[in-house]
């Protein structure tokens, strides 16, 4: 059996005793491997091959039109092959990821220069591809109002009677980052060790990734099963839990950690685009791990949410 569950949003909003199973089918999957594939979130599929088209109409772009808009990991922009390697974070050493990026965030400026330097950053949009800026728009919202309702289900499933996130994420960071795997017509043969992304977890509250299914493509890490491919539902979302909900449920739940296979030999000009949505919380929230029994570990210390997450981002930049 696959470590990976498949849930519906609409039992939740059923209340009552639908809901409540939910939860603990959540709350098993989530101990399990840190991902689920989510049904019922209302993001319709327009929205979603429009995004992916407009992203591959940026990619298309020369280089020298792409590097306009460069910026180092972190920053709102194009990534460019060869930024991150993003198995730094586990502390291995791998040759740069096989990816190039379009990234971008929340733009709730506090008024604190370096708060909003860091974390609030305008965003910038390619002149050459004036839909992009509309559809991620409307992407990111909807991304953030399923980010919301995963975050009031995760609370009832660890039995809180309050939603500590209403607070906790009224005013939140988060980041997209559109992902281009190219072939290897483009990015070479892979080196030895080398991934389109290496094994990683993520670092927020919540990962929301619309994915194209590939023989390069995602794998997930849990201690039952080891790497297995990731179950791909055309309907679904798929979900994973980063290190800052890891760490505040006591790590009862633990961080999903996966990776993207590199360009297979036998599908060699596979070409990919994901959509990924990184959740975490208000920037200067307090995170306080839950003890036991609901966490697994006792007297973790709170943490500051963007000083949590900085420094994982730190840990993945090349050079």
């Amino acid at each position: 059996m696959n470590a990976i569950a498949t849930i519906d949003l609409s039992r939740w909003r059923e209340g009552g005793r639908r809901a409540d199973e939910l939860a603990a089918e959540v709350d098993a999957g989530l101990q399990r491997a840190g991902f689920i594939l989510v049904r019922g979130h209302g993001v319709g599929p327009a929205l979603t091959s429009g995004v992916r088209a407009a992203a591959r109409e940026f990619f298309a772009q020369p280089e020298h039109v792409k590097a306009g808009y460069s910026v180092a990991v972190g920053g709102h922009g194009w990534l460019a092959p060869g930024a991150e390697a993003n198995a730094y974070a586990e502390g291995t050493e791998t040759p740069p990821d096989l990816k190039e990026s379009f990234s971008l965030g929340a733009e709730t400026a506090t008024g604190d220069v370096d708060v909003d330097r860091v974390w609030f950053a305008p965003n910038v949009w390619p002149a050459e591809v004036p839909s992009l800026e509309r559809l991620v728009t409307e992407y990111t919202a909807r991304m953030r109002s399923v980010a919301d309702e995963l975050l009031a289900l995760f609370a009832h499933a660890l039995g809180l009677p309050v939603n500590p996130f209403t607070a906790m994420a009224s005013m939140p960071t988060w980041t997209m980052n559109i992902n281009h795997y190219p072939p290897v017509s483009v990015v070479g043969e892979p080196e030895p060790g080398q991934f389109r992304i290496g094994p990683h977890t993520d670092f927020g509250t919540v990962t929301i990734l619309d994915r194209e299914p590939g023989a390069g493509g995602l794998q997930v890490y849990s201690e039952e099963a080891g790497w297995q491919d990731a179950p791909y539902d055309p309907d679904a979302l798929t979900v994973n839990i980063g290190d800052l909900l890891e760490y505040w449920s006591g790590r009862r739940w633990p961080s999903g950690r996966h990776r993207v296979l590199p360009p297979q030999p036998h599908a060699p000009e596979e070409d990919l685009v994901s959509l990924i949505y990184f959740y975490e919380a208000n920037h200067d929230a307090v995170v306080t791990p839950l003890e036991p029994p609901v966490g697994k570990v006792s007297g973790l210390r709170p943490v500051t949410s963007a000083a949590f997450i900085k420094e994982r981002l730190d840990a993945i930049t090349v050079g």
